[in-house]
């Protein structure tokens, strides 16, 4: 067999774009797809294109042969739907080639607007197994972008049990939570990373409280500020698993970092796929680190190691080392260096070991450089340098090499002869038979393929025939075009026969243009069914929804200590949810709570892995309603036979936003939804008015769980060990806290997965929205507990019972909230802006 065919198929390369730059230096640079938003439900929302544009997007992509994915991937409200069936209406007539979503609202309008569009679920979807890649699969996505938490073995289990596309991100930013998980910019400003506003909180410098006392970090100040990613090592392994596309971050970056990425991650591919070692020059990481660069590794693609994910001197670009600095004269600094400086560089001076994480760095461009043996002067020009704050010892960094735009200039921007750089390779297949036209099949990009026939006959060749050189000589001749001739595979005696120079141009020309007009047919814009929201509902969906009786209200306790549970139970609520870090503490848990006659409930982990599938089957035995955080438990329980299936309670984690979305999840198997912390309390009261009543639990008590996160504090600020098998396991035994720039300290806990999760220091809660939350509908109310003590968790159930028992006031419990909320209170997600108002009530309100 030829080896060739034994190769895998190689995957797509696709790169971001913020903008036309980018979108150019993507082009030149080698991406076989590029993906960018548009200026609206996109979860970059400062970047992108206009919708008016995208045609005009669309066409020069595809006159190169490289595919356009459009993101549409943030939450989309109740209020939006019609808004978003008229945009993805616009983005299939514009011919895209993908749309790219988190919300199963958004997936599943496309699929009936247009059915025939591509449909990717995004890395904000929290997939992390192939239970999670099947349900996106449900609801019309045939690709899913997988965490980039995942190692290695993780995306080989995967591939393993389930043939949906897999897209994994390569290079770039990584997110210190998990993605759609991040809910900080919403609780600390009303800005929703699942809405295209995310405030980077995880960039800000914290302190470290262990027990209530200052632990010393020493220069490490930005705790939560992780790496970049860099995983052009690992492209052989990928591409062998079969992944199908590997996918650069960055559509905030320039064109100079699209370029650089995209130029180096084509070479890898190529490379792998064609068998070849992987590209040796030793300059590519030093050019990558350069052009963008927070600390460059594989992170977790090569398995966990809390030690170095975060590094957490710095949390922004920092480019190369090239040294340190030994002596501060008044107007000159000596440095040893580690690589050259020259004059014009951009430089900062490092200096996380003494000097606040708040006060500005000293920086800027060198101005001359004097070697003096291994050490070298640098001087600036005159005021550009505070000398008095750069000491011995401090690191130097080259944040800009003005020498490496300049030989990244060809890539990062058009030609100016407007011939492309960057060319596909095109094969011809050539059929030769005496007496009989030349028949030239030609296959360009993965499934381009047209049909060329001479229209002369070729006579007998008396002299020069068409071999094999002078055929590759004259039908190779593709300066110009978007291609280079790759492989010509002749079948008949062409040697023996002869076409004239001039018919044999004339073939290529008529190739290029046939392949060129391919592009453009194969990419027109995609019929379109006109759509509603309501006309997506299915045949359970459509049900007369029941009329509003009053029902007494429910409510249910979470808790996460044994002496929580203690106080919990002597409340006497509706129902008790246990989320511990042990799981082995659960089961003597539930008997404690079926023995005081309460009916127990078990929290799910928010992100289960392809190794941890024994937590399925331990929360499984329980046998006790299980609250849902994860969109592949969620898939491999509503597989179970209906007697067999717990109550299940999907939580706010599962990112339900809208009405098609809950219906969705609800007609799958849950029994009731939580609403996304992305809703404000007056979105949470309409959201439950579409509903039946008992379908809607909602949080009216809780600490936002502003970062969940692989990462975890407790092992690499707390010990030297690298992960759960010999980090001693200090969150066991210690109480740890983040302390932000305005004191406020954000309990940090981990789950039994390791993954920490940090809560919002403030409790949030709304208390005037209770009675209209009840009005809608809600009848399900759970209060979550932290590091509260037996005592708040009783003061704070009690005075909640009071309450939705209508035997005292919303006012009155904002007292009790002073009292028992020991860390304050505040509205945070749940804040509704001035002028919002509740529409009227479903029937029988």
């Amino acid at each position: 067999m030829d080896p060739a065919h034994t190769r895998p198929n190689p995957p797509e390369l696709m790169s971001p774009a913020g903008g036309w730059p980018q979108l150019q230096a993507a082009i030149e640079s080698g991406a076989d797809a590029v993906y960018f938003g548009l200026d609206h439900f996109s979860a970059r929302a400062k970047v992108g294109f206009s919708a008016d544009e995208l045609p005009e997007v669309m066409a020069a992509l595809h006159e190169r042969g490289v595919l356009g994915f459009v993101t549409f991937n943030t939450l989309v409200f109740d209020e939006e739907l019609d808004q978003a069936c008229q945009a993805i209406a616009d983005i299939a007539r514009a011919g895209a080639d993908s749309l790219i979503v988190q919300d199963v609202a958004a997936a599943r309008l496309a699929r009936q607007i247009a059915p025939d569009l591509s449909v990717h679920g995004s890395t904000q979807m929290s997939i992390t197994t192939a239970q999670g890649a099947e349900l996106a699969r449900r609801f019309g996505c045939n690709r899913v972008v997988l965490g980039r938490e995942l190692s290695l073995s993780d995306i080989r289990r995967i591939r393993q049990q389930t043939d949906v596309e897999l897209e994994v991100f390569v290079h770039g930013a990584l997110c210190v939570s998990y993605s759609g998980q991040c809910f900080s910019s919403e609780a600390w400003g009303g800005r929703s990373a699942n809405r295209g506003q995310c405030a980077q909180a995880c960039r800000l410098s914290y302190e470290l409280t262990v027990d209530d006392r200052q632990h010393d970090t020493g220069s490490f100040r930005y705790l939560l500020s992780p790496g970049d990613l860099y995983a052009l090592e690992q492209v052989p392994e990928l591409v062998q698993l079969g992944v199908s596309c590997l996918k650069i971050e960055g559509r905030y970056k320039d064109e100079y970092y699209v370029a650089a990425t995209t130029a180096a991650y084509r070479q890898a591919i190529d490379a792998a796929v064609a068998g070849s070692p992987p590209p040796a020059d030793p300059t590519t990481r030093e050019r990558l680190e350069q052009v963008y660069s927070r600390g460059l590794g594989p992170w977790f693609l090569s398995g966990t190691n809390h030690q170095q994910v975060v590094d957490g001197r710095a949390p922004r670009h920092r480019g190369v080392q090239v040294g340190s600095v030994c002596r501060v004269g008044p107007d000159s600094v000596e440095v040893l260096a580690t690589r050259p400086i020259r004059p014009g560089d951009g430089v900062v001076f490092d200096a996380a070991d003494w000097r606040s994480p708040d006060e500005p760095e000293e920086g800027g461009r060198v101005y001359q450089v004097e070697p003096a043996g291994p050490h070298v002067h640098l001087g600036f020009a005159h005021g550009a340098l505070d000398f008095t704050r750069i000491r011995p010892g401090d690191r130097i960094w080259r944040t800009d090499d003005p020498g490496l735009l300049v030989q990244l200039k060809p890539l990062a921007r058009a030609p100016s002869d407007g011939d492309p750089r960057f060319t596909r390779p095109l094969d011809l297949e050539i059929s030769a038979t005496p007496g009989q036209p030349l028949e030239i099949t030609a296959r360009a990009d993965r499934d381009l393929c047209v049909e060329v026939i001479s229209r002369q006959i070729p006579a007998p060749a008396r002299q020069q025939g068409l071999d094999r050189q002078r055929l590759k000589n004259q039908l190779g001749r593709l300066g110009g075009t978007p291609f280079h001739l790759n492989r010509l595979t002749i079948s008949g005696p062409a040697a023996g026969l002869f076409l004239p120079l001039s018919h044999l141009n004339e073939l290529r020309r008529e190739i290029v243009q046939r392949l060129l007009d391919g592009r453009r047919n194969r990419h027109a814009g995609r019929a379109v069914t006109p759509t509603s929201p309501r006309s997506v509902e299915s045949a359970a969906d459509n049900r007369t929804r029941q009329a509003a009786v009053p029902q007494p209200a429910r409510l249910h306790l979470l808790v996460r200590q044994p002496d929580q549970l203690t106080a919990a139970i002597e409340c006497r609520p509706d129902s008790i949810t246990l989320d511990y870090l042990e799981l082995y503490g659960l089961r003597p848990a539930v008997q404690r709570i079926r023995a005081a006659g309460l009916l127990p409930r078990v929290a799910s982990p928010r992100i289960l892995k392809p190794a941890e599938q024994n937590v399925v089957r331990f929360l499984l035995s329980l046998d006790c309603p299980i609250v849902v955080r994860s969109g592949g438990l969620l898939e491999e329980l509503v597989r179970l036979p209906k007697d067999r299936r717990p109550v299940l309670i999907g939580d706010f984690s599962l990112n339900v936003a809208n009405q098609l979305a809950a219906r969705s999840l609800l007609d799958l198997g849950l029994n009731a939804v939580t609403p996304s912390f992305d809703l404000n309390a007056r979105q949470i009261a309409e959201l439950a008015k579409g509903l039946n009543d008992g379908q809607i639990e909602a949080i009216a008590y809780a600490h936002l769980p502003v970062f969940h996160t692989e990462h975890c504090v407790f092992c690499r600020f707390l010990s030297h060990g690298t992960d759960h098998t010999n980090c001693g396991h200090p969150c066991e035994k210690h109480r740890v806290q983040l302390r932000d720039q305005q004191g406020r300290g954000h309990p940090v806990i981990a789950d039994v997965g390791c993954r920490n999760t940090v809560f919002g220091g403030e409790a949030q809660v709304t208390p005037t929205w209770l009675p209209r939350w009840q009005s809608a509908g809600v009848r399900d109310l759970r209060l979550e507990f932290v590091f509260e003590s037996a005592d708040q968790v009783a003061g704070l159930a009690g005075a909640f019972t009071e309450v939705i028992g209508n035997r005292q006031s919303a006012a009155w419990l904002s007292g009790q909230l002073e009292r028992y909320a020991a860390t304050g209170t505040t509205e945070g997600s749940w804040y509704v802006p001035r002028g919002e108002r509740i529409r009227p009530g479903k029937p029988g309100v």
